[in-house]
């Protein structure tokens, strides 16, 4: 069994097996709490505890798919190029609410964190809470932070990002299709660009560029704080 657990392809298909598992029960219940990604953390968390797998076993398979990351996140150039027309026609209000929602995300965790005086570690792990991973790892890193603690908080961002953003949408009005693809790629990145995805072929455009823009802009932000 450890020569299964050694070989990179344990790490893959457990992973793959897990999500899948998490497709099905969202399509099954189609209730947004059934969240796909946050199954699949569950099951896989279950799997090592409960076969005593070591992490570092899974991770030979989970850095591979880690490597996937930035590839994936480019893809969405494709989504956003066949909406070019509707990002010139809205570029203002895009980085307007690019800009602002980058501040409301940094400004709540630094208030946050300095009222309950945690450790600047702390802070500087969770302030790109709400950029793709591949972004807040470097921000984490360039602050001192820990990048585990980061990519823990980007998930969990992203989880609930995806899970309450719908919910949000319709509890606000917010109608207009540009205004939730960005709303949900600037609160939470790739995981809610999925559930943009979902809405519509205009919001995911939009929250991919979000995504974006808001990476940028937090990784300028970023550098008065350090």
């Amino acid at each position: 069994m450890d020569n299964i657990y050694q070989n990179p392809l344990f790490g893959i298909a457990l992973t793959i097996l897990a999500f899948q598992i998490g497709l099905y029960l969202n399509r099954k219940t189609k209730n947004a709490l059934v969240n796909p990604l946050l199954i699949a953390i569950a099951l896989i968390i279950t799997t090592l505890q409960v076969f005593d797998i070591p992490l570092e076993a899974y991770q030979k398979g989970g850095n591979i798919i880690n490597m996937l990351i930035g590839p994936a996140t480019a893809v969405l150039g494709y989504s956003i190029y066949k909406q070019v027309k509707i990002l010139k026609k809205y570029f203002l209000p895009i980085f307007a609410g690019c800009l602002f929602g980058s501040l409301a995300s940094i400004g709540s965790v630094y208030g946050l964190c300095k009222l309950f005086s945690m450790k600047n570690s702390i802070l500087s792990s969770l302030i790109p809470k709400s950029v793709t991973t591949a972004i807040a790892v470097e921000i984490s890193e360039q602050l001192g932070g820990i990048p585990s603690i980061t990519v823990a908080i980007v998930v969990i961002t992203g989880v609930l990002g995806a899970v309450l953003g719908p919910f949000l949408i319709k509890l606000f009005h917010f109608d207009h299709e540009v205004v939730q693809g960005v709303a949900l790629g600037t609160a939470s990145h790739a995981v809610g660009t999925s559930k943009a995805i979902e809405l519509g072929e205009v919001q995911g455009a939009m929250s991919g560029i979000a995504i974006s823009v808001s990476g940028i802009i937090t990784v300028i932000l970023s550098l008065f704080l350090m």
